[in-house]
């Protein structure tokens, strides 16, 4: 039977110094602040490049189980991702405040960090985090 291998995930400081832009990485320390005083956790890198705060267990009616961050970012070149795990649609109200920005399901898209007013992505991302701590590993799935 074939060795089963796994990739080694670069650090949190070779991510963000990987980037080529400097506002992009002063976004980049400025949202690991955030989530480190928000979680009260230091940043893991979550898949390739995904910067996340604390985990939680998610088991699916299906017997699906797994563990995911609580709340993270991943950037790219010009986008910035944030994870709402438990769905952008429960932030309509915080959202139309926040300024210059796009969404799925369970991301918001932002180009600068200048482009939305940060005390509004703060209060929605700690609003996430505090109920996917509430909920102990009962997750439903996210709705659009």
């Amino acid at each position: 039977m074939p060795e089963r291998t796994t990739k080694k995930l670069p650090t949190v400081k070779e991510v963000v110094a990987a980037i080529d832009d400097a506002a992009m990485k002063k976004d980049c320390r400025t949202l690991i602040a955030m989530m480190r005083r928000i979680s009260g956790k230091g940043p893991k890198i979550w898949n390739v490049a995904t910067i996340g705060f604390d985990s939680y267990r998610y088991a699916y009616g299906s017997g699906r189980e797994g563990e995911c961050h609580i709340i993270a970012f991943y950037a790219r070149k010009g986008m910035i991702t944030v994870y709402l795990m438990d769905g952008t649609a429960r932030y309509a109200g915080p959202l139309s405040q926040l300024g210059t920005h796009t969404a799925s399901r369970v991301c918001l898209y932002i180009k600068r960090l200048s482009d939305v007013r940060l005390p509004v992505l703060e209060r929605i991302v700690k609003q996430s985090y505090r109920y996917i701590k509430s909920r102990d590993g009962h997750m439903h799935r996210a709705m659009a």
